[in-house]
């Protein structure tokens, strides 16, 4: 009956839940996904003290833009069904190629291409690889392998070309998933939502934040009470304290970790169920 509540199976539920917690950890793992750029610095002496010579590692983001792109393609995508539909109220040809913008085939393959636009528009924007090779040279350092100057930039600007071309990919397959789950599968629209979408990447991206800076706190305040006990009482006791201190944070991070999936997990199952 139509006030009565849709019966939903628990086998379906499960595996939509799995499904939410696969896509989650895709969206964790190309979020903090990077390639990483050996650089070695040269050896500098200065007096009797020796800098550089060291390792270190440049990180290049997978997902450099983040969300961005999503919401850029998005925002433009709105424009052309509603000049459409405001200029030719009465077309049928106007009404069919409304459609075709907001849910056809035309729709995906329009957002695809604003999504890949707007990704390399972005890194074209905020990343500057001769900058970075120029840094490096002034500093002494460079990439194994690969001439300092504009070698470098063409390097690094042919790295993170590859690395926003999956990316892209990577945000159209987020983008488009609650439309293809609503419409292949059937699954309700506001149900969808949760698999996808700019929702999905704010969240997840804040999440992460948060943890990062519940970390960083709790590691600073357990290695100043290690700093404090190993001035009185010695090294020894020291490093059991710091051993004890890394172990708590340890403990509060899993917890935390584990209170959060659990919210999360019961939140989405209840709705679910509700439907």
């Amino acid at each position: 009956s139509g006030g009565a509540a849709t019966q939903v199976n628990p086998m379906v539920l499960v595996l939509m839940i799995l499904f939410l917690f696969c896509v989650i950890a895709g969206v964790i793992a190309i979020t903090q996904g990077v390639r990483k750029i050996t650089v070695q610095y040269a050896k500098r002496v200065v007096g009797r003290k020796q800098y550089g010579g060291n390792t270190q590692y440049m990180p290049l983001k997978v997902n450099y833009p983040g969300v961005m792109p999503i919401i850029f393609a998005w925002a433009l995508l709105l424009f052309p069904n509603q000049i459409v539909s405001w200029a030719f109220p009465n077309s049928p040809t106007a009404r069919q190629l409304s459609e075709m913008l907001s849910t056809g085939w035309l729709h995906y393959v329009v957002l695809a291409a604003m999504i890949f636009f707007f990704s390399y528009f972005w890194v074209a924007t905020q990343f500057q690889p001769s900058q970075i090779a120029d840094d490096l040279k002034k500093y002494g350092g460079y990439i194994p392998g690969v001439r300092p100057g504009k070698p470098t930039a063409d390097f690094l600007d042919y790295t993170m070309t590859r690395l926003t071309f999956a990316g892209a990919i990577f945000l159209t397959l987020i983008a488009v998933l609650p439309s293809l789950l609503s419409q292949g599968l059937h699954v309700p629209t506001v149900t969808a939502q949760f698999f996808g979408g700019t929702s999905l990447l704010i969240i997840v991206g804040v999440m992460l934040d948060t943890m990062r800076q519940v970390e960083t706190h709790l590691i600073q305040r357990h290695y100043d009470g290690f700093l404090r006990k190993g001035r009185v009482r010695g090294g020894f006791t020291g490093r059991s304290a710091y051993v004890r201190g890394e172990a708590a944070a340890q403990r509060t991070l899993m917890w935390l970790y584990v209170g959060i999936a659990i919210i999360v997990i019961g939140g989405v199952a209840a709705f679910l169920a509700s439907k």
